[in-house]
C-alpha cells in the first residue's frame, strides 16, 4: 500500500510521546509499505531528516511550524468558535504541499497524526481518487482539558488556566466529533478514550491501537546514565505539558519532602525538553535536577531505582510507562497515570493516589531491592505480551481493508 503520515513535528529523534508513537507506526508500516511523510518541522528540529528516518519513507518533505503571535492567539480565543488546537498548525504553505502531493501522487492511505493536523480533512476529502483517512487521535481531546480544567480549578493560583481548559473542552467537544465523523476511521490508544469518543459520536467504533515500542531497543541491561545514584527517582516527558508540569510540581512539593524524611538521599530527576517556567523554583531545590533536553531519556530511565508517574490530569496512555517497565523498572504511578493498560497494582507496578501513599510505595521499594527487580520483569513481561509494534502493525494493516 501507498500510505502518507500528516505529523505535528518529524517523529525522529524519537524524545517525546507524540513522536514515538508516529516513529513506531511509520517504522513498521515501512516494512511492508511504501510510506511518505509531510510534517511540520518543530522549532530546533534541524531541516534534514535523520537516517533512519529517510531510509523508512520512500519521499518526506518538511514545512516549518506557524508562530501565533499572543495578540492573535487571544482574539482567536474570544472570538473562533473553533479549538486553539485546530489553529495551532494552519499553515497555507502546508495547505500548498499537500494539494500538490494529491495531485502528483494517489495514496492508498492518510494519516492524520493527532488533531493538530485535523484542518487539512478537506483537501483529503476533495482528492480524486479519495484516499482512505485514518485519524489517528493520540489523546481523547476533550477529555484532557476537561481533566485540566478539574485540576486547576482546585488551585485558587491556576484559576485563570482553568478557565481556559473550559472554554477548550467545550469547543473541543464539536470539533473532535466533526473529525471522527469525517475521517474513514479512528484509532484510539485506550479502551477509556474509546469509550469517550463513543459518547462524542454514538454509533462510532474505534479502532483500539495502543502505544507501543520495538522492544528490542530497550534491552534490560542498559547502561546507565552517569551519575544518577542509588536511589534516583526519574520522571521523563516534554515538560511544557501541562500535565507533566502539574504532576512534577506536585510530586516535588508533596511527595518528595515525605520521601526525604525516610530516605535522605532520593533525588528527583526530571528528564524532558522545554521545562515550563512554572518549573523555575525547582532549580533551586538541591533534591531535583531538571535536565533539559538529552540525547536519548533511556539511560536515565535505566538508572532509576523507581521510575514515577505522578500524573494528576491528561488522558490517553503513557509510553513513558512502557519505556520504563520494558527496561524492568519498578513503577510507582497515579491510577490516573497508569491509565489505559491493564496493569494490576502490585503486579507489574504499585499504584498510589494520594501524597502518602505515594511517598509508602516509593520509600518501600527504595529499601527492598528484590521487590524492585520482581516488579521489573513483570513490567517487561507485560510490554511484551501487548505491547510491541511487531504485534500491533499487523492490526493496523488489516483496518485499511
Amino acid at each position: 500500500m501507498n500510505i502518507l503520515f500528516l505529523t505535528p513535528q518529524l517523529p525522529y529523534p524519537p524524545r517525546q510521546g507524540t513522536a514515538l508513537r508516529n516513529w513506531g507506526l511509520i517504522r513498521g508500516l515501512a516494512e511492508r509499505n511504501r510510506v511518505s511523510l509531510l510534517s511540520f518541522l518543530a522549532p530546533g528540529q534541524p531541516p534534514e531528516p535523520a537516517p533512519p528516518l529517510r531510509a523508512a519513507c520512500t519521499r518526506i518533505e518538511t514545512v516549518p511550524q506557524p508562530t501565533r503571535p499572543l495578540r492573535r492567539r487571544l482574539r482567536d480565543l474570544l472570538l473562533s468558535p473553533l479549538p486553539d488546537m485546530a489553529l495551532r498548525l494552519e499553515s497555507p504553505a502546508f495547505r500548498d504541499r499537500l494539494t500538490a502531493w494529491l495531485a502528483e501522487e494517489h495514496f492508498d492511505v492518510v494519516h492524520i497524526e493527532g488533531i493538530e493536523c485535523a484542518p487539512y480533512l478537506d483537501l483529503l476529502e476533495a482528492a480524486r481518487p479519495r484516499p482512505f483517512i485514518l485519524f489517528d487521535n493520540h489523546n481523547c481531546e476533550y477529555r484532557l482539558q476537561q481533566r485540566a480544567f478539574q485540576a486547576d480549578l482546585r488551585n485558587p493560583l491556576r484559576w485563570h488556566g482553568a478557565a481556559y481548559s473550559f472554554i477548550q473542552w467545550q469547543r473541543l467537544r464539536r470539533y473532535e466529533a466533526q473529525v471522527c465523523r469525517r475521517a474513514d476511521r479512528v484509532a484510539a490508544v485506550s479502551e477509556e478514550d474509546a469509550s469517550a469518543l463513543r459518547a462524542l459520536v454514538p454509533g462510532l467504533e474505534p479502532l483500539l491501537l495502543p502505544n507501543g515500542i520495538h522492544l528490542a531497543d530497550y534491552p534490560p541491561d542498559l547502561p546507565a546514565a552517569p551519575g544518577l545514584g542509588d536511589a534516583a527517582l526519574v520522571f521523563t516527558g516534554k515538560m511544557d505539558f501541562r500535565p507533566n508540569v502539574d504532576g512534577v510540581l506536585w510530586f516535588a512539593r508533596q511527595v518528595l519532602p515525605r520521601i526525604r524524611a525516610e530516605a535522605p538521599q532520593a533525588h528527583l530527576w526530571v528528564v524532558g525538553q522545554s521545562p515550563h517556567r512554572r518549573l523555575e523554583p525547582l532549580h533551586t531545590d538541591s533534591a531535583v535536577t531538571l535536565t533539559g533536553e538529552v540525547a536519548d531519556t533511556r539511560p536515565y530511565i535505566a538508572g532509576a531505582a523507581v521510575y514515577v508517574a505522578p500524573l494528576r490530569a491528561g488522558g490517553g496512555t503513557r509510553l513513558k510507562l512502557l519505556e520504563a517497565m520494558a527496561l524492568q523498572r519498578a513503577v510507582v504511578a497515579t491510577p490516573l497515570g497508569a491509565e489505559g493498560f491493564p496493569v494490576r497494582d502490585g503486579v507489574e507496578l504499585l499504584l498510589a493516589d494520594d501524597a502518602e501513599g505515594f511517598a509508602r510505595a516509593v520509600v518501600g521499594l527504595l529499601r527492598d531491592p528484590q521487590r524492585r527487580a520482581a516488579l521489573g520483569v513483570a513490567g517487561r513481561r507485560f510490554v511484551a505480551a501487548g505491547y510491541d509494534w511487531q504485534t500491533l502493525i499487523p492490526l493496523l494493516e488489516s483496518a485499511y481493508r
